[in-house]
């Protein structure tokens, strides 16, 4: 008999799997407390929770006969996944099950904030009838910018459509082709900026979209555009939001999401422009059962011992392979993390090629760690090992895997190569004995790099000086370079430079370093 606790309070028609499944028990405890849930843990062999319990790495180890957590939900960030793949705990969601939950409350905030329907409520409980006041617009030819364009991002793209707006979309994944496809527009995030009527983000909250529409971003925007976040608190800057829509530079914005939540006392809702909601984006009956229900076949499935739909963790190499291949785990983690860094445009393919002894075995772990690491850049750290083939398959980029006699010179070489709709470019990788990782390649320069710390990529004409300049411009930002590589094809052409620096380049420093004479491309890195 297996035992499945469940802490957080779940649909009961949604765990009707569970209930009846006759080798289940299910106990549900929600709202214990710490005490009472490491006693229970203890007991369990499967745990489900929401977002209030808690999947501290003191909780997993806790869970002896723990097998898997199931997230009735997206997001894992009350979750230590590394602790739990430790511990050898499976961990899933349930990505799909609000999707149409959430697409449907951005249209429902897109129809309050056009036709301000909250704030004339307001004024009818109060015995006015302002009807001039509240005058709204229509949607009919007005342009949507979508920023982010995945699951729930496409659903609003279609209902926006229905409603006869022009769509123009903004994602990493997203090429001109996929847009032609999906019937938007495809637009750089400036683009999508400048020609939105309405805006409406839906992409995670990583270090990348952290206040990605900030001040700079909403100064790019049309004089009266209306702003949407039923994404993740943290994209918009709330500061530069409330200060957008105090100078009228916006004229209205529609939040169920909150840098700082309970939002209670959040000045934004005291604006009247501002139509808000409490994280109510995936709160439906329906969105509620189908999560419970995606998890509970999951939890089934696993405990049974089959395998997870929506596995969010590191699986464990096979012991055969694990000698050849263990080593070259951070290599390829660090080389998918370098070219994605600095790759352009619209990603189409990941090509990996292995050379010399890497191809006696089965190399798909790496490809998986390369391939992960590559999409974290974009989509954030709910990709892993596991769900990152089925992440780049659902945005059309394809995978490929070559394995070559060819090592130039190398016992064993790992090449990346990312293809976009803008440009392809490539990255080699060896293990040196004694010296660990090293970059030896880059865009067909030869160089001896140390993939880690911080890092400044720069493309450059091979003029007298030019090395000079770029020195000299980093002592002037208190930067100093703790090493340099440079490769060149042909005297006076096309070069490269790679430095290793001390500390973090700042974005004034690196947009000084693009205007020097002779350099064509910067890019800064951490790793």
């Amino acid at each position: 008999m297996h035992r499945v606790l469940i802490s957080d309070p779940l649909s009961e028609d949604g765990i009707r799997p569970l209930l009846e499944a006759a080798d289940t028990e299910v106990v549900q405890k929600p709202s214990m407390s710490e005490d009472e849930l490491l006693e229970e843990v203890s007991k369990a062999d499967a745990l489900i929770v929401r977002s209030q319990t808690q999947v501290t790495k003191e909780l997993l180890e806790h869970g002896e006969n723990l097998k898997i957590v199931g997230r009735a939900g997206v997001g894992v960030d009350n979750i230590d996944l590394d602790a739990a793949t430790d511990n050898g705990v499976v961990v899933v969601n349930a990505p799909d099950g609000n999707t149409i939950s959430t697409a449907e409350h951005t249209m429902a905030m897109l129809m309050s904030l056009a036709r301000n329907i909250p704030q004339s409520y307001h004024s009818l409980q109060e015995g006015r009838w302002d009807r001039k006041k509240y005058v709204g617009v229509e949607l009919k030819n007005k342009t949507l910018g979508v920023v982010g364009f995945g699951r729930i991002g496409r659903v609003v793209t279609r209902r926006a459509k229905g409603h006869r707006m022009n769509v123009i979309a903004y994602d990493p994944f997203l090429t001109k082709e996929k847009a032609e496809k999906a019937g938007v527009e495809h637009g750089s995030l400036d683009e999508v900026l400048a020609q939105a009527d309405f805006l409406t983000v839906h992409t995670p909250l990583i270090d990348a979209t952290h206040h990605l529409i900030n001040k700079e971003a909403i100064a790019k925007m049309k004089d009266g555009a209306r702003i949407l976040n039923c994404a993740r608190g943290g994209i918009i800057e709330e500061e530069a939001l409330y200060e957008a829509l105090q100078s009228g530079k916006i004229a209205g914005a529609a939040l169920d999401v909150y840098e700082e939540e309970p939002a209670v006392g959040n000045k934004l809702l005291d604006l009247p422009q501002v139509v808000g909601t409490p994280h109510l984006g995936a709160s439906t009956v329906e969105a509620q059962e189908n999560v419970a229900t995606d998890v509970s076949y999951d939890v089934m499935e696993v405990l049974r011992g089959g395998n997870a739909k929506q596995p969010v963790n590191i699986p464990s190499i096979p012991e055969e392979m694990q000698d050849k291949l263990t080593p070259y785990i951070t290599l390829s983690e660090k080389l998918g993390a370098f070219l994605g860094s600095v790759v352009r445009g619209g990603l189409n393919n990941i090509n990996v090629y292995y050379s010399g002894e890497l191809t006696e075995v089965d190399p798909t772990p790496l490809t998986r760690k390369v391939v992960k690491s590559v999409l974290q850049l974009f989509v954030g750290s709910r990709v892993n090992d596991v769900n990152s083939y089925k992440i780049a398959k659902d945005k059309g980029i394809e995978i490929n895997e070559h394995k070559s006699t060819s090592t130039k010179g190398f016992t064993n070489l790992l090449t990346v190569e990312l293809e976009t709709d803008e440009e392809t470019r490539s990255i080699a990788g060896t293990l040196l004995n004694g010296l660990g990782a090293r970059v030896v390649r880059l865009d067909g320069y030869s160089v001896d790099v140390i993939p880690q710390g911080h890092l400044i990529s720069i493309h450059h004409k091979d003029q007298p000086g030019a090395i000079g300049r770029v020195g000299s411009l980093l002592a002037e930002h208190d930067v100093n370079i703790a090493t340099m590589q440079v490769g060149r094809t042909d005297i006076g052409g096309a070069a490269i430079m790679i430095l290793t620096v001390d500390k973090e380049v700042d974005p004034a420093c690196q947009e000084y370093l693009a205007h020097v004479p002779d350099i064509n491309r910067v890019q800064y890195l951490k790793l």
